[in-house]
């Protein structure tokens, strides 16, 4: 099985990131991906290029979604990006 990764760009105190986060988790411990969370306070790259975006979820480094993050279209994703590899 290939390995994917979900990555989460987010920041402190944002309903909407919690809201991806309990997603992102809940399809990544089904289908064994990897989470990696960024705080976009943090980084510059990740401010200019997703600030009014938050949260972002990126699927193995490719921007999948932003601000609401769709369960079904995630694990879709997940699923696509592991057989690509």
């Amino acid at each position: 099985m290939n390995r994917v990764t979900i990555t989460l760009i987010g920041k402190p105190g944002c309903h909407l990131c919690d809201d991806a986060r309990a997603v992102v988790e809940r399809v990544a411990a089904d289908l064994g991906a990897v989470v990696e969370e960024r705080d976009i306070t943090v980084s510059e790259e990740d401010r200019r290029a997703y600030w009014e975006q938050i949260p972002v979820t990126l699927v193995n480094g490719v921007q999948h979604d932003f601000w609401r993050v769709d369960e079904a279209r995630l694990r879709a994703a997940v699923l696509a990006s592991r057989a690509d590899r």
